[in-house]
């Protein structure tokens, strides 16, 4: 049996009849059409469709399309059904408590209410804490709902109005006005807005020197303004009262080209056009008033074409929502601005929701268990909701501290006046990332600046010790010079049109070239001398490589002095012969499709030349070549162990990590150009990764072996001992390399006594066996009585095996090897006029 969702078979039936057939086409509806089977969850909304903001009149509708998209939805909330149950407070406090009352005590219960307009909103979130319930609301800016304190569970999707305020200031400096007045409507929400704004502008320097108030009639106020000769004028206030406000303003004349006046930027776009019983001023003469008028406001549409939660687009939202509204003029529609951001909350609340049925069902809780005593509940709606982080048709939403939209701020400028050619032109547009950006980087150059200090002083305190001797301090002087330099350029990299002087520019320009440039050549060309060095002496053949083994330091200062000089005379050329000069990157203008009366001009400056390119090509070649002759000599040496340059290792491995940082930053900065945070950030980060990496490598392991050997001690005693007879390094090598083979000889010359006196008592024996053996001899032979020997005669002495017969007395043995001390100088040295031939012969037998 097939039943239809939608309709239902009539006819006409007995009442027990009708019962019955109502009762089971209600069971099998039930099993049959799912959305049957969802329990309702339901809000209480105050949407005001009149009043002094009529923001309900667009939100209203804004709002049900979001309700119904979710509903349809099966990822979100696939058991509940959300109903929405509004009333019109005609932004009214006294009109909204009445309405909050039936909201509260008539049935069903309501689990987050949603109220617009900033005095009605103060209402309800200060009351809603009583009965545990959760507000979102969608068109309050007033800063007092920022307070967590008064309105502990408050949210919105439309940011404070004290967001305006830093942008106000900025313009003022920008256009260097020194005092500004004001003039408000007596509510809550202005009051505060301009206790925030005076509070900045003191800070700033800049005077508020009128300040007005009004309640219904606002001609007193603005007489006194026209009295007081204000001329930079803030208005807050809301729609209908600004009506009212530039009626007044026409009369007195206070507007034109002396005067600029700062308003609130949600009203309606023709705001000023819209009848009004209330004013006596006609439509061309309101124009005539308004015209030039500049406003602050968020960005409430999205720019971009992405889709977020609800699978829409900006564009295709505004399409449906125009569908929605029955073709009303959207200019004359109140709070057609605000809409995507009442959309937006009700799809903050759903994601927030969905978000709870996971946490609740592990505490054998549910969502239909809420009653106005269930904080429970309560605090996961508001953790979910404080967590909120997804991509809507107004941007992305998500929350701060004290519940609060975070968004971008927007300038517009009415321009032209006069039907057909009123147009809104966007004249800037603030994003508060890149000073930020800024500040973070500067932060860490400072630091990496005070790190090459640190470096530098260490190197030149300690440049008496031998182990930093030999690694070459002043070589290592220019390196930390120049890093500190490299460092420095950061900060004029981050400078620009907002910070410096347009005329000024120019040399920031400079800066950037000449701090770079100059750090690259100290700081790369000191570390490339010497892997040059140590490569071209350890990698040559042996008789030259003998003769380049004594380092001469001038021809490394020689080499960095060469490439420092290229880059100045390469730099000096080029800012001579095409200087550089502030350019402004003019983009495509950008018209958001539905809404033609906005235009988008980006603007973007530049450091650049005629011949930008031709210049930045020979340079990054030059610098390209060395650094790939970096790496490669790097390589080349890593093996090689030398006294000389005892850092050589560290200086490869600055040289790999510089290199590749380098040659990758500089064609991705290029292609980024025209992304100016992206650049900056990519560019600078570079350097001070480089600097950081090189300061390190270099000096740290220095530090650390100075500190823990305790090195600086001993071998600075050692120095001051031998300064006296050495002024210069080559000079005590010589010495020591002297002291060495001194050493030697005296041990070889050691060793050779020992073998002269084993060699003397052999040859005493012998003396002595022979003289026991000729008595013998002489008796059985009968042959001439022996002599006696002289025991110093050097001729009666027959060598042992081996050893030729002496023949004459200059072989005889030296008179000198019975007192071996003979042999040496007082001082322990041997001279060439102290050795005898015969020692000699016999010292290498």
């Amino acid at each position: 049996m097939a039943v239809s969702c939608q309709s239902l078979p009539g006819g006409r039936r007995s009442v027990i009849g009708q019962t019955l057939m109502f009762a089971s086409l209600t069971l099998l509806l039930s099993w049959s059409c799912p959305t049957l089977g969802k329990k309702k969850l339901y809000i209480g909304a105050l949407f005001p469709m009149s009043g002094g903001w009529p923001g309900g009149q667009a939100c209203l509708p804004s709002a049900q399309m979001a309700l119904d998209l979710v509903n349809k939805r099966t990822d979100i909330l696939p058991e509940y059904e959300l109903e929405l149950i509004h009333y019109d407070s005609m932004c009214d406090p006294g009109e909204a408590t009445k309405l909050l009352y039936d909201l509260l005590y008539t049935e069903p219960i309501k689990m987050v209410l949603m109220p617009g307009c900033s005095s009605v909103s103060t209402l309800v979130a200060e009351a809603a804490r009583m009965w545990n319930l959760i507000v979102l609301s969608y068109g309050s800016s007033s800063p007092a709902l920022s307070n967590r304190q008064r309105f502990p569970t408050f949210f919105r999707t439309h940011p404070s109005a004290t967001l305006h305020n830093p942008t106000r200031v900025q313009l003022f400096q920008k256009w260097k006005w020194t005092k500004i007045a004001t003039i408000q409507q007596t509510t809550e929400v202005f009051t505060s807005t301009l206790d925030d704004l005076e509070t900045r502008t003191k800070e700033a320097g800049i005077e508020i020197s009128v300040r007005q108030s009004f309640l219904t009639d606002p001609a007193p106020a603005v007489k006194n303004l026209k009295r007081q000769d204000a001329r930079i004028i803030v208005g807050l206030f809301y729609e209908t009262e600004a009506r009212k406000v530039f009626c007044e303003v026409y009369k007195e004349k206070l507007y034109g080209k002396k005067y600029v006046w700062f308003l609130i930027g949600w009203y309606a776009d023709n705001w000023f056009k819209i009848k009004d019983p209330s004013i006596n001023c006609t439509v061309e003469q309101m124009t005539e008033a308004v015209e030039g008028h500049v406003t602050t406001e968020i960005v409430m549409l999205n720019p971009e074409t992405v889709r977020g939660a609800s699978n829409l687009t900006s564009q295709e939202f505004l399409n449906q929502l125009m569908s929605k509204l029955g073709g009303k003029n959207p200019e004359e529609t109140g709070g057609f601005q605000e809409a995507p951001l009442a959309y937006d909350a009700v799809w903050a609340l759903a994601l927030a929701l969905n978000k709870t049925v996971g946490p609740l069902k592990a505490k054998g809780r549910r969502l239909e268990d809420f009653n106005y005593n269930n904080r429970d509940i309560t605090a996961e709606i508001y953790r979910a909701l404080n967590t909120s982080s997804f991509e809507g048709v107004s941007g992305h939403v998500v929350f701060d501290a004290q519940g609060s939209r975070m968004a971008w701020t927007l300038i517009e400028q009415l321009q032209g006046p006069g039907p057909p050619a009123d147009q809104t032109v966007v004249i800037e547009e603030f994003r508060f990332l890149s000073q930020k950006l800024f500040v973070s980087v500067s932060v860490f150059a400072g630091l990496g600046i005070l790190l090459g200090i640190v470096c530098l002083t260490f190197n030149i305190y300690n440049s008496n010790v031998r182990y930093i001797q030999n690694s070459q301090p002043y070589l290592n002087n220019m390196t930390a010079v120049g890093c500190m330099m490299a460092l420095a350029a950061v900060f004029p990299l981050g400078l620009d049109g907002h910070h410096v002087h347009r005329k000024q520019f120019p040399v920031v320009c400079q800066f950037r070239l000449w701090l770079l440039g100059l750090g690259f050549s100290l700081a790369y060309g000191s570390m490339f001398t010497k892997i040059w060095w140590v490569h071209t002496v350890f990698t040559k053949k042996d008789d030259k490589k003998e003769k380049r083994k004594h380092l001469e330091p001038w021809k490394l200062y020689t080499t960095v002095g060469v490439l420092l000089i290229i880059d100045v005379m390469s730099l000096m050329i080029w800012q001579i012969v095409d200087p550089l000069h502030i350019t402004v990157e003019k983009f495509v203008r950008e018209a958001p499709k539905g809404d033609l009366d906005v235009l988008i001009q980006p603007l973007l400056e530049h450091c650049s030349s005629d011949k930008m390119n031709t210049w930045l090509g020979v340079v990054y070649g030059y610098k390209g070549l060395l650094l790939l002759l970096g790496i490669f000599l790097a390589y080349e040496t890593k093996s090689i162990s030398t006294e000389k340059i005892n850092d050589h290792r560290a200086v490869g491995m600055a040289i790999y990590n510089v290199s590749v940082l380098c040659m990758i930053t500089a064609p991705v900065t290029m292609i980024l150009s025209s992304q100016q945070d992206a650049s900056f950030a990519f560019a600078s980060l570079a350097i001070v990764f480089s600097v950081y990496i090189t300061l390190v490598v270099l000096f740290v392991p220095k530090m650390r072996r100075l500190i823990t050997r305790g090195e600086w001690q001993s071998d600075t005693q050692e120095t001051m001992k031998t300064q006296g007879s050495s002024t210069n390094n080559n000079d005590e090598e010589k010495s020591r390399q002297l002291e060495r083979e001194n050493k030697e000889l005296q041990k070889i010359i050691q060793e050779k006594e020992e073998r002269v006196s084993e060699l003397r008592n052999q040859l005493v024996e012998r003396q002595a066996l022979r003289s026991r053996r000729r008595p013998s001899t002489a008796t059985q032979n009968h042959s001439t009585p022996l002599l006696p020997v002289p025991s110093n005669d050097s001729k009666s002495l027959v060598p042992p095996p081996g050893y030729p017969n002496p023949t004459s007395d200059n072989h005889s043995l030296p008179p000198s090897f019975s007192n071996s001390s003979n042999l040496y100088q007082p001082d322990g040295k041997i001279s060439r006029n102290n050795c005898h031939t015969s020692r000699i012969q016999l010292l290498y037998k």
